[in-house]
């Protein structure tokens, strides 16, 4: 199907947790609510806040101390993931009533593609159908864009918030688009914001007057990527599957023999790696985390597996650091098959700007040593301590939370 005539939507759920909180409480609409991690302590810090705190200045992962002397008459709230569980599930239930070309992107978010159920105006319509039925039946705010690929729809959701509907279309990416700073962009993050702006690129429309070599030589694969979007060009399709199959993208080769020659194994190693390269580039996803597979001729299977701060995703990193980790898994055996994974797949950018049970949890857990460090610096100075690199799980230990989410749509494919 062409670009231009497909009609995609995303939906963006306002302030998802507060607004399940508010819709649980009614006694908390209207009113500016925080959910935090800790309430009762000073030291805790806000995972996501209503947009009545939100005009008081209040932001996610401001401390408590600073959101209630910025709002005194903050309400703080104990986060209840199972609410928000079935929430989200009630969410996407009711887009699946309209299509099945659903792909839920995170816990309070999803790409729905309607090409084949609307024509023209008829999308605005269906728009204000699904935001209704949403906040009539669920009690909670949603906005919606409307745009030919996910990049523009994704931009267009954020527009008008809360409960707000977008469309933007490719022609009116200059007008509309360019004007805008570059930070403000899907897909880019802190860093690659600053490296940006220490080139005198401010605006997204700075950033598509450069050449694509320009950028990708700043940049990289992402600046390929990054400068298309700046044009209003995304060829990603709406994929229902890939809630939970976007954890990882690896290849895995068995060998005609069981092979011994480091110099050979490696050749598959270059060839394995290529793949998973091409592939992460076509869904458009970085990874943190390399695992290299080796199943020897007894057929005892071995992996090993390293986690990077930085994102994977260039065809010479991933063969780099596989044989790093091959040779140090090889026993010399004879091997039968040999398998390269990038893990913990994302969307450069998507880290800061997605609520996911997984960020929650995460930021929750940190809690106690960010207290500990604060009281450590209080007493003996801001330098005596620092945390340091955050050391990510190993891919296969998702949290439960992660898990119940993941579930609840392969639930839905296989009925």
């Amino acid at each position: 199907m062409a670009e231009q005539a497909r009609i995609l939507f995303h939906l963006d759920m306002n302030s998802f947790f507060a607004s399940v909180e508010q819709a649980y409480d009614p006694t908390l609409k209207g009113k500016p609510v925080a959910v935090a991690g800790n309430p009762k302590e000073r030291k805790g810090i806000i995972i996501t806040c209503s947009y009545e705190a939100r005009a008081y200045g209040i932001y996610t992962t401001m401390s408590v101390w600073e959101a209630k002397r910025k709002c005194p008459s903050l309400l703080f709230v104990t986060p209840t993931f199972e609410r928000y569980r079935i929430a989200s599930q009630a969410m996407f239930a009711i887009l699946r009533d309209y299509t099945s070309l659903v792909e839920p992107v995170s816990i309070d978010e999803g790409y729905v593609d309607v090409t084949d159920i609307v024509e023209g105006a008829q999308a605005i319509k269906l728009a204000h159908t699904i935001q209704d039925r949403i906040k009539r039946e669920l009690d909670l705010p949603c906005s919606i864009g409307i745009a030919p690929n996910k990049f523009l729809a994704k931009m267009a959701s954020g527009m008008k918030k809360p409960m707000g509907i977008t469309i933007l279309r490719k022609r009116d990416v200059p007008q509309v688009l360019w004007p805008l700073a570059v930070g403000e962009m899907h897909g880019v993050g802190d860093k690659t914001e600053k490296k940006l702006n220490d080139k005198g690129i401010q605006t997204i429309g700075d950033l598509a007057r450069l050449s694509e070599k320009q950028v990708q030589e700043l940049l990289g694969q992402h600046g390929e990527k990054l400068w298309r979007r700046a044009h209003g060009i995304d060829r990603r399709l709406v994929d229902p599957d890939s809630v939970y199959e976007r954890k990882s993208v690896g290849n895995s080769k068995t060998l005609s023999i069981d092979e011994t020659s480091k110099l050979a194994l490696f050749a598959h190693i270059d060839q394995l790696s290529t793949k998973v390269a091409d592939r992460l580039k076509e869904k458009g996803y970085v990874g943190y985390v390399v695992n290299v597979q080796v199943r020897y001729h007894d057929w005892q299977n071995k992996s090993k597996s390293r986690t990077f701060r930085e994102s994977i995703y260039k065809k010479a990193d991933i063969a780099r650091i596989s044989k790093q980790l091959f040779t140090e898994l090889w026993n010399e055996e004879p091997v039968r098959l040999v398998g390269v994974t990038v893990q913990d797949l994302k969307e450069p950018g998507e880290i800061t700007e997605q609520l996911t049970f997984e960020s929650y949890e995460q930021i929750a857990k940190e809690e106690p040593v960010r207290n500990l460090i604060e009281d450590l610096q209080k007493k003996y100075g801001k330098t005596s301590i620092q945390k340091g690199i955050k050391l990510k799980k190993k891919t296969g230990s998702t949290s439960s939370f992660s898990k119940d989410f993941l579930n609840d749509h392969r639930r839905k494919k296989d009925d």
